[in-house]
């Protein structure tokens, strides 16, 4: 009986927790003010694109002593430092706040007001990302290891503008999926050590699997121009006239964005409001 006792204090079951995002913290994303938004937008831009940065710097050359499997698993591991800090740190992520789609379920608030507050959480995501980017290149930290790090960095960037529109947008469907299932299962957690152990499965397995996150990208990418803009990448196996800001913004970043939207509001907060709120919300 104690221990039941204890498990019912440290973790919220799943039905209180759609309350909890819609009438709580999503409700507060939606109507923060300006400020609080911009700032908590550019700081989860920024914390992502930490992660980001760690996650190429322990994968690039750990697929040669662990494999294929292990290597893409340490670097999702590594890649999941950027979401606790986003949860536990505090800031507002374009992708997580998908989720604020039950707050106007919940008739808390217009949708016109939450596609609003997505837009300026994008943009701001895309400011503080963009802008680690910038600072991470002009640290120079990219040519450790003869470069090899700065030469990974520049090929991930390749290959995410090189993908297919219909490529982007499912792997962008299936990245916030899980992601808004972190954040689901953040939630429920009522300590720290529990909210980053739920973190770090759903968002290692996304980046292990390959998904594409838009926010990530938001670093990833430009990171890969910046470097291509040295010239210091010059490999006749290596094809770089593919990466532009144009494909960046339309072959990567809007089909990605627009799955990413519908992995998380759709498969994760209007499915568990369907399912947890509903009743209540239409009373």
């Amino acid at each position: 009986m104690q221990q039941q006792s204890q498990i019912n204090v440290d973790c919220r079951p799943p039905a209180t927790i759609g309350g909890l995002l819609s009438n709580g913290i999503c409700l507060q994303q939606v109507n923060a003010t300006t400020e609080r938004s911009i700032i908590f937008g550019i700081l989860a831009g920024v914390y992502i694109a930490f992660g980001a940065c760690l996650s190429t710097l322990i994968g690039h050359d750990t697929a040669k002593y662990l494999g294929l499997g292990l290597a893409r698993f340490v670097t999702g591991a590594a890649f999941s430092f950027g979401l606790m800090l986003v949860i536990v740190a505090g800031a507002d992520l374009f992708t997580g706040s998908n989720l604020m789609l039950m707050t106007f379920l919940d008739k808390k608030a217009s949708f016109k007001k939450v596609a609003l507050k997505w837009c300026f959480l994008f943009v701001t995501n895309f400011i503080g990302a963009v802008f680690l980017a910038y600072l991470y290149y002009k640290t120079n930290l990219w040519k450790m290891g003869d470069m090899a790090v700065g030469l990974s960095a520049i090929k991930i960037a390749n290959a995410k503008v090189g993908l297919t529109f219909i490529e982007a947008f499912t792997r962008g469907i299936l990245c916030n999926w899980l992601v808004c299932l972190a954040i689901w299962m953040a939630a429920a957690s009522r300590d720290v050590s529990g909210k980053i152990l739920v973190i770090f499965f759903p968002i290692m397995a996304f980046v292990a699997l390959g998904f594409e996150h838009s926010v990530a990208n938001m670093y990833f990418i430009p990171l890969g121009l910046f470097l291509k803009s040295t010239n210091v990448f010059i490999d006749p196996a290596l094809s770089l006239s593919g990466l532009t800001w144009g494909a960046f913004f339309v072959k990567n970043l809007l089909p990605v964005a627009i799955g990413n939207m519908i992995g998380g509001a759709i498969f994760v907060g209007f499915l568990y409001w369907r399912v947890f709120t509903k009743e209540t919300a239409t009373k």
